[in-house]
């Protein structure tokens, strides 16, 4: 079983910067593939960003494509999300999510394990 804490939502106004965390529990982090995931209110959730177990390799939806980074340390269990040059678009409630497995596919089924969320408020 493996229990996701995220961390580092909050109000910014646009243009700016916030950096996610997501604070893994249990020995096998570093082998599984880690996502992040957003929904709106009204809206599906809809991918984000994913990494592969080693940090070797990432991918990105297009709408945050250049701004948004993700990342992990497995020394630490934790993956990251920084996100710059903010838009009110960006507005929603954050998840990560784990994969038991190496590698990620980016449709939220795919992803075994949640965590709660933290929320991202972009103001204009």
């Amino acid at each position: 079983q493996v229990q996701l804490v995220e961390s580092g939502g909050g109000l910014v106004q646009a243009g700016g910067s916030l950096r996610l965390s997501c604070a893994a529990s249990g020995r096998t982090f570093g082998s599984y593939a880690m996502g992040w995931f957003r929904q709106a209110p009204g809206k599906e959730r809809e991918f984000v960003a994913a990494i592969s177990w080693s940090g070797g390799s990432t991918s990105y939806a297009d709408s945050v494509k250049g701004r948004f980074t993700i990342s992990r340390d497995n020394a630490k269990n934790t993956m990251y999300l920084q996100m710059n040059s903010l838009k009110p678009e960006d507005t929603a409630r954050y998840y990560c999510a784990s994969r038991r497995s190496t590698y990620y596919y980016t449709a939220p089924e795919t992803f075994n394990y949640w965590g709660q969320g933290t929320q991202v408020t972009v103001s204009s």
